[in-house]
């Protein structure tokens, strides 16, 4: 599932020689951690007042969203002038991430062989990530063309430290991406720009999988459209062994930035394990639009996207506390202050 649809015939066979980097491809019929993804992306209110699009996007692999390997990216565009086709941009990274990624997971079969597969996810997938993402955009480019910019331009064209901003082709498309992938054995994160992505684990608590990036302050972040982007990605690798995670949450900035403090944001993990341990992945899923309308609305003003993966052995168990099925947020109604460490790339 794609949320702004992804067509049914996208592929990546230009980069799948490099996908079955470890060993053939994988028998799924042994038992397996079984979890489902779901989420929402909501048009900012200040973007509705604007006339703009929705600059995020989310999407997953498989469709269904339910099963493993699973894989769940979400993206924002810049939103800024210069970054003309940033919502289109978006687009592109999360049906390219979510593809090259599932597909990279699909071709392994030695999950016990950790030290192979996590090298060739940090060394390998950001810079494949940005490949397709930076071919993707020359086709659409190709069949829309920019102004200035040769209808021919190809992947030859690339967004190097030699080239001029009207050369560099991608910058009109400039988003960041988040990543997430769950196998039998391990969990791994890839994240370039800003955002959040939130774990819970079986016992509520909430953590943070990826150390901050402390370059993203004052409006500035790192994106798919900077010179040799796969350099600023930073990727984490989580071996599954006795307990694996509840809930993973994605999120772009528009969300955490509704919030009164971090605390705020950071409460929503545990208020929505509750929730669905109290009446199900369904009727979460039913409230989402509703809960990030109310965000946007009553704070940042921002396009808002959250992706949830949940373990479906974890989060089955009963919860002691009762619920509304609505995360306790600890927003304002009136605009939140903003975090000082949080980066915010979309112009309103």
């Amino acid at each position: 599932m794609c949320g702004s649809g992804c067509p049914a015939n996208f592929s990546l066979s230009g980069h799948d020689e490099k996908l079955k980097l470890v060993g053939h491809p994988m028998n799924t019929e042994e038992s397996t951690p079984q979890w489902q993804v779901i989420g929402q992306s909501v048009r900012g209110a200040a973007h509705q007042r604007n006339g703009m699009p929705n600059q995020d996007a989310i999407c997953w692999r498989p469709e269904s969203g339910i099963g493993s390997p699973l894989v769940l990216a979400i993206a924002d565009g810049h939103g800024s002038p210069r970054y003309s086709r940033s919502h289109t941009g978006a687009k592109l990274a999360v049906e390219v991430a979510a593809q090259l990624i599932h597909n990279f997971l699909a071709g392994q079969t030695d999950f016990n062989n950790l030290s192979l597969v996590k090298r060739s996810a940090e060394e390998w997938l950001p810079q494949a990530l940005v490949r397709a993402w930076v071919d993707a955009v020359a086709e659409h480019v190709r069949e829309n063309p920019l102004p200035g910019v040769d209808r021919g331009v190809g992947a030859s064209n690339r967004n190097d430290e030699s080239a001029s901003e009207s050369e560099n082709f991608t910058i009109a498309y400039g988003a960041t991406i988040i990543a997430v992938a769950v196998a039998p054995g391990f969990v791994t994160y890839l994240q370039l720009g800003d955002g959040e992505i939130l774990t819970v684990d079986d016992r509520s608590q909430v953590s943070r999988p990826l150390a901050r990036d402390e370059r993203l302050f004052a409006n500035e972040t790192t994106s798919l459209c900077a010179p040799e982007a796969w350099r600023d990605f930073r990727v984490g690798f989580q071996p599954i062994t006795n307990e694996r995670p509840a809930l993973i949450l994605l999120a772009t900035d528009g969300y955490p930035n509704s919030f009164r403090d971090e605390s705020g944001f950071l409460k929503v993990g545990s208020d929505i394990l509750t929730a669905i341990r109290a009446e199900g992945v369904d009727k979460v899923k039913d409230n989402l639009e509703t809960w990030l309308t109310d965000s946007t609305n009553a704070g940042s003003g921002d396009d808002v996207t959250l992706g949830i993966i949940c373990s479906l052995e974890s989060a089955g168990g009963k919860s002691e506390n009762k619920t509304t099925g609505k995360p306790r947020s600890g927003r304002k109604s009136a605009e939140p202050s903003r975090s000082s460490d949080l980066a915010e790339a979309d112009s309103q």
